[in-house]
């Protein structure tokens, strides 16, 4: 073989491998993004989506553990929407390689939404409501896109023996506390708002959880 054609040969061998090399690359994280993970506590599997730069839960996690409640304590309701969880039990619910994602991180998936560059923290999403609502299981829903596959469903909440918001809101919690050793920051979506807001609420309030991967 001559050396022009050895080189013609080499330089088509490594094209196809870096042209091979991106697509893997790709198709990566295109598998990243329609993958499932397996909670090895209970072996409950969980659908996750890759959302900019962040790795999310596209469900809300029903780990039976003490300090979590079903709303109403109606186990079809842990089934369709998830469990519920006081703050402290919340930090710590999430399974080996993930976590309670913090106000900081809500922000930057409201912001990625948005396409916002606003420094606002916490942050409030005028239309990320909209995008991360499930099509299904928001009752009449007039703002439900499920635009990126997160999935957000209308767990609820509790506060001692009381519970409302089941079908038309949700609300989970962030690991950031408030100044005030009692309050830490939350986020809610209501079923007829394009927005998604920031709250802060009693630690001992029960919400939902959705975790990140660390």
């Amino acid at each position: 073989m001559s050396l022009t054609i050895l080189l013609i040969v080499i330089g088509f061998i490594l094209g196809c491998t870096d042209k091979n090399a991106h697509l893997t690359k790709v198709d990566a994280n295109d598998f990243f993004a329609e993958s499932t993970f397996t909670d090895s506590r209970d072996d409950r599997e969980y659908k996750i989506v890759k959302i900019g730069f962040q790795l999310w839960m596209t469900e809300n996690l029903n780990y039976d553990t003490s300090g979590s409640v079903c709303y109403k304590n109606d186990s079809g309701n842990c089934a369709k929407y998830g469990r519920l969880y006081n703050w402290s039990v919340a930090n710590s619910a999430c399974p080996p390689g993930w976590r309670l994602p913090s106000s900081t991180d809500w922000d930057r998936l409201f912001r990625y939404i948005d396409s916002s560059d606003d420094p606002s923290e916490p942050y409030d999403s005028p239309a990320a409501g909209k995008h991360l609502k499930a099509t299904k299981g928001w009752g009449d829903c007039r703002a439900c896109a499920n635009t990126y596959g997160f999935s957000a469903m209308p767990g609820g909440y509790c506060y001692g023996n009381s519970c409302d918001g089941i079908g038309n809101t949700g609300r989970w919690w962030s690991s950031t506390p408030v100044g005030n050793d009692n309050l830490a920051y939350s986020r809610g979506i209501t079923h007829d708002r394009e927005a998604a807001n920031w709250f802060y609420n009693d630690k001992l309030s029960m919400y939902s959880v959705r975790c990140i991967q660390d």
